[in-house]
């Protein structure tokens, strides 16, 4: 894969960028910024990482996780974030996705915007874009541009680029793990990434309140023709001190049973506000059904919030799945 001639030009001329993740970030968002800024660097630019959310604590074995900063930490650090005129999204497309506020926005001035990602909603955001919804992961994106710029791919950025790929195809079960994956993978792992260490801090580094919460969110599963809804509200995260960030993976479990197509995780965010995570298997397309409710994703992984009591919320989630089953 080569990527657009417009973005590789943009990326060489000029030599300050903002990289933005976007808000709740998961291991594709954050390793995708970090292999990026430390390939900017080599060349001489110079980067400053924004994310409203801080970095999830399983990921904080990413080489370069603490350079993350919020807008108010790099400001209130001395940071003279004005003079990174360009911004850069990475893995979203819309510029509400990073969460930054219509201040924040005003207070910076870009001379020009650029976009790399891989859902399938895309969006009218940036000067420089280069969206592929084919490509399993941004990771992947982000490796194919470290090439076209001539720059070697140091451990660190295999790390980092190796995370985002496991993530976004779930230690390579799900449907976009393609040959190109696979050797991508190998040439990461060439590269230094060690795949049974990020594997063992990814899966294998639970905390008990995590645990405890997965148990609490097992034991609210509804099926309906071939549908499972799972729900977290606020008061089980105050049971198990627990954060949104420990909810990572957990829409899939229920897709462990055969006959389960389409996962969806109900998360409570305020009262009557739901967040929405939506997973499922050959054609039904849960991008669409997440569109319909103001969200966006993947074909097979999509998310969106509703403003709803969480019984309408579920029904009307049902609703719009049996008519993509239908439709199928």
């Amino acid at each position: 894969m080569i990527p657009p001639a417009h973005l590789l030009d943009f990326l060489k001329r000029e030599d300050s960028f903002i990289i933005a993740a976007h808000l709740s970030p998961d291991g594709d968002a954050l390793g995708s910024a970090l292999a990026l800024s430390m390939a900017l660097e080599k060349l001489g630019k110079r980067t400053l990482l924004l994310c409203r959310d801080s970095v999830p604590e399983h990921y904080l074995f990413l080489p370069g996780y603490e350079r993350f900063c919020t807008f108010d930490t790099a400001v209130s650090s001395g940071i003279a974030i004005q003079e990174f005129r360009n911004l850069i999204l990475v893995d979203c497309n819309e510029i509400k996705r990073t969460g930054m506020e219509r201040s924040v926005l005003a207070y910076l001035t870009f001379q020009a915007s650029a976009v790399i990602d891989h859902h399938e909603t895309e969006k009218e955001f940036g000067d420089f874009k280069w969206v592929a919804p084919d490509i399993a992961a941004t990771g992947m994106m982000i490796y194919y541009l470290i090439k076209a710029l001539g720059i070697a791919v140091t451990k660190e950025m295999a790390i980092n680029l190796y995370t985002a790929l496991i993530v976004d195809t779930g230690n390579f079960r799900f449907e976009n793990t393609s040959p190109e994956v696979l050797v991508v993978a190998a040439a990461l792992t060439e590269a230094g990434a060690p795949p049974h260490l990020i594997h063992r801090e990814l899966n294998e580094s639970w905390s008990e309140g995590r645990f405890k919460l997965f148990i609490k969110l097992l034991n609210t599963i509804r099926i309906e023709d071939g549908i499972a809804i799972t729900t977290i509200t606020k008061r089980m995260f105050e049971e198990t001190s627990t954060s949104p960030d420990d909810t990572e993976s957990f829409v899939s479990f229920p897709q462990v049973m055969k006959k389960i197509r389409v996962a969806i995780l109900l998360r409570e965010v305020s009262e009557n506000d739901y967040k929405a995570s939506l997973r499922s298997r050959g054609a039904i397309n849960v991008a669409r059904i997440a569109e319909s409710f103001g969200g966006g994703g993947h074909k097979n992984a999509a998310g969106c919030n509703i403003k709803a009591d969480i019984e309408t919320a579920r029904a009307g989630l049902i609703r719009q799945v049996k008519e993509q089953m239908n439709e199928g």
